[in-house]
């Protein structure tokens, strides 16, 4: 336990900026006319009302992993990536336009080679933005901001022109349906809760010994702690964030092809329900952790089904849920000089274990 006290102190500071973001949400719920307590319970309870429920929380959360684990690497490096919409995008066109050329194919081959295409589509749209911070000191905050509208509106032109579905006679710019052999298969009868989840626990293993286990993965979390410190100790960091953007676009890739493959079935407008801003905040919220991630995505994935919830059962607006994040994002981001502080970290320590000091030494 006395070995793991800054973890119980990074826990303890976002549990507490949950708590204030919960207060400000509150007082927007009074400002709207709406009942507080009514208002959350609804948000904590619906998602656990019945099983179908719930799956839709595990189906939204398959996502929101895939991209907080690509947030991880690329903000352990050091390099912040706000692109993960614009590479979610580039991903369901990869996975799309593959899904039609390998159809007939088995879908132990088909399958694969959709998230494939899907991930090298990503990673190559995150290499851009990384390769101008590492060579040109361009801010990634404004190329991948940028990026994003031009991979809006290249997967509009394509969902319009080259995907789109030549038998659809509704006007709706969409692609037609993808092959059977190509949509992943769900769990159970009646509900969108599909195999991409085993994808995102994969890679929540593989991104945590990345990052953890090997050497390019301390050689990452080096750059990202202090690139001074780190070049002098003859690590090569714009190639680590290169390739860190790279691993980030990747997953944000898969993400969006695991919405297409097993959710919407063809590539449509708005298919990335805004997960890839979303998956930012998960990634803060799990404190850069890839196990983390887990429990975090589910939080907000009961946040993202409790939209549904209010707008038809309250008179409270949905995008409360959003305001929610919106708030939880800019007080965990205000605290990181609080949970990176090791002063505070250290009367931490002397405050809740000093007792537990004392006993060690006495039972020596």
């Amino acid at each position: 336990m006395m070995s793991n006290y800054k973890l119980v102190y990074r826990i303890t500071v976002i549990t507490a900026a949950v708590f204030i973001a919960l207060l400000v949400g509150a007082a927007i719920i009074i400002a709207v006319g709406g009942d507080v307590f009514e208002t959350y319970w609804i948000i904590l309870s619906m998602p656990f009302k019945n099983f179908r429920s719930l799956c839709e929380v595990f189906t939204r959360m398959i996502p929101l992993m895939i991209i907080a684990l690509g947030i991880c690497v690329s903000s352990r490096c050091g390099i912040n990536n706000i692109g993960a919409e614009g590479q979610m995008h580039m991903g369901v066109i990869a996975a799309c336009a593959v899904a039609f050329a390998v159809q007939g194919l088995p879908r132990i081959i088909a399958i694969p080679a959709c998230i494939l295409a899907a991930a090298l589509a990503g990673g190559a749209y995150g290499f851009i933005p990384g390769f101008l911070k590492a060579k040109l000191e361009v801010s990634e905050l404004l190329s991948t901001v940028m990026l994003n509208y031009a991979a809006s509106l290249f997967y509009n032109f394509c969902i319009r022109v080259p995907l789109r579905d030549p038998n659809d006679a509704t006007g709706t710019p969409m692609s037609a349906r993808l092959p059977d052999n190509t949509i992943l298969t769900k769990f159970f009868r009646g509900t969108s809760f599909h195999g991409g989840i085993i994808l995102a626990l994969i890679l929540v293993v593989v991104i945590y010994i990345l990052l953890f286990r090997t050497t390019w993965g301390y050689k990452m979390r080096a750059a990202g702690a202090s690139a001074r410190a780190a070049r002098y100790g003859g690590i090569n960091v714009p190639m680590y964030l290169i390739i860190a953007m790279c691993i980030s676009g990747a997953c944000a890739g898969m993400a969006g092809a695991t919405e297409l493959m097993g959710v919407q079935t063809r590539a449509m407008e708005n298919i990335t329900s805004g997960y890839g801003f979303s998956g930012i905040v998960v990634a803060l919220f799990a404190s850069l952790h890839p196990i983390a991630v887990i429990p975090a995505a589910f939080f907000f994935g009961i946040l993202l089904y409790s939209q549904v919830n209010l707008q038809i059962l309250t008179s409270v607006p949905p995008n409360l849920v959003q305001t929610i994040q919106g708030v939880i994002i800019l007080i965990i981001v205000s605290l990181q000089m609080i949970i990176n502080n090791p002063y505070s970290q250290e009367r931490f320590r002397r405050r809740f274990f000093s007792n537990q000091i004392k006993d060690i030494k006495e039972a020596k």
